[in-house]
This record gives structure tokens, sequence and C-alpha cells, in this order.
């Protein structure tokens, strides 16, 4: 535990490779031990079975983290074919096996019907809320909750390959997306049910795996090097165009007014920038056509 005392105001986004057995929570608050931070928040839940690219976001660059949230995402999932289970993946008791009667021309005929978008019930065993509480508490009780279905987007589900009774598959997928849920529903429309073995999530928006470091080299690595690795807050709304402000423009909005800016789109998030090139925060074009800020950075 790192006192309150010794912990440092850095800011950035570290892109983590998660390792297996513990959760989001776990890694982020290993992360934060470590760089000793004051403040730290991750992207996106990943479950303890579950390894990948886990964005976190240190000081400043939490207040942009939504971004990262609302982002496609990618994944490699394992998927055993013949047996369900309670949870959806390969930590919950089996409910039923079944003998796996299926070629991979069926497979591949299935697999298109989950293309494009499609309609899921969040499981249980999830960290949705339901009165202020995670679902996960009352599974684990016994009690069932209904949920609403929602429609999430599969993007690509591409069969890397098929041995057995294991299936592995290539998703890309919209924010929300289950793939236990999908898992399940690949071995209902087969007719001998499936559950998820493996998951690794290789893409969080533009960011990719190939990218991420595991908590064993920052642990191996001094506190100049680890805070190198560390990319600056505005990375994580590149997807939106840029807006440069002059000195006196930029001096009004850091203090939270909205400038009038000709030619911007209304509605339009713009990340901002001042006449040195530093990061201001990110605004939007309001109805009276002036750029009204939304997210600000605290100046150094």
């Amino acid at each position: 535990m790192v006192a309150k005392r010794d912990r440092r105001a850095i800011s950035g986004v570290l892109l983590l490779d998660k390792p297996i057995g513990i959760s989001s929570n776990g890694a982020l608050q290993h992360a934060k031990r470590i760089y000793r931070a004051a403040k730290a928040g991750h992207t996106g839940n990943l479950d303890p079975i579950a390894t990948g690219l886990l964005p976190i976001c240190f000081g400043e660059a939490t207040k942009f983290s939504q971004f990262l949230t609302d982002s496609d995402k990618r994944y490699e999932a394992r998927i055993k074919l013949g047996q369900t289970t309670d949870t959806g993946d390969a930590e919950g008791q089996i409910l039923e096996t079944k003998p796996v009667l299926v070629s991979l021309s069926q497979i591949e005929a299935v697999l298109k019907r989950f293309a494009g978008a499609i309609e899921q019930t969040p499981p249980m065993y999830s960290a949705l809320k339901h009165q202020g509480r995670p679902l996960y508490d009352y599974a684990r009780k016994g009690v069932v909750i209904e949920r609403a279905a929602r429609r999430v987007t599969i993007h690509e589900l591409v069969l890397l390959g098929f041995e057995g009774d294991v299936l592995n598959l290539d998703v890309t997928c919209s924010k929300g997306t289950y793939i236990r849920v999908l898992a399940e529903d690949i071995g209902k429309a087969l007719g001998c049910g499936a559950h998820m073995t493996g998951l690794r999530r290789t893409q969080v928006g533009g960011f990719s795996i190939g990218e991420a470091v595991t908590l064993d080299k920052l642990e191996a690595i001094g506190e100049a090097e680890r805070d190198a690795l560390l990319l600056p807050a505005d990375v994580l709304g590149r997807d939106f165009p840029r807006v440069d402000l002059d000195g006196d423009s930029a001096f009004y909005m850091r203090r939270g007014q909205a400038i009038w800016m000709p030619r911007l789109e209304l509605h339009q998030l713009y990340r901002i920038y001042d006449e040195k090139q530093a990061f201001i925060g990110m605004g939007e074009v309001a109805e009276d056509g002036k750029l009204a800020p939304k997210r600000l950075v605290v100046a150094p």
C-alpha cells in the first residue's frame, strides 16, 4: 500500500496486458501501486479468466476514458462445444453435456447468422448493477434478475480454427458485447451447447495488444522507464478533429468559457490545443455556434 504522501500526480495512458487470474480492478490497483499514482481508472472490464489489452488512465487522462470505454473491441476467443455452464465460461459449474455432431460447414453457416446487429441478454454473472448491486451478487445466491436484451454489433466474426469440440474465433464487436453470451448463443444455434474457455482482448479502439506491457515488465524496470511508457491524455480523443486556438481564445477556454470559432460543425466534439500545441481538453460546438468546453485538463 502506497502512503498518500508518497503518491504522484502523474497523468497519461498505460496500455497494460492484463494477466489471467485477476480482475480488471485488481490489475488497475497493481499498476496504480507500481506508479504510485494518486488517481487511476481503467477503460473496460475484463473477467479474471480473460487476458489482454486493458488501457489504464492516470490523473488527467481519466477525464477522457469514456472515449475508449465506448469504442469497438477485438478478441480472440476459445469456445468448447458440447457443454454449458452456469457462468457461460470455464469458471462455472457444468449444467449439461451433449454430443458434438457438427460439421465445419454447419459452423460457418451459424457464424454468419451472428454477424451484424444482434440481440444479447446480459448474463447474471456480470458486473451490471441492479438496485445498486452487481448481478453476480444475486447470481451467487441463486437469485435470477430479469434482464432486458440489448442490441450490440458484431463487426467481424472469423473462424480461426475448429478441432474436435473446440472453436477458435476472432471477434470484432461494439461496446457492451459479452463474448461469453456469444459463445452460449452459438452453442444453442448448433444444438449442442457451448461455453467460453479462453479470451484475449487484442484491440481497444485504435490501440492493439502489440503496444501493451505486462505487470511483470513494469515491476522489473525503473520509474523513469515506466513513465516513458505513458501515452499523453489526448490520444484518447485522437479520432476527433483538432482545433488550435490563439493565446486569447485559449485563455478563455481554460476558464470554462465558450468561444466563437467559424466553420466548425454543430454538435461535433473537438480536441483543443493552445498556441503552444499544449492539449487543453475536449469541446463541443453548441447550438449558438460557439465551441464550449466539455472536459478540460488542469494546466501544469
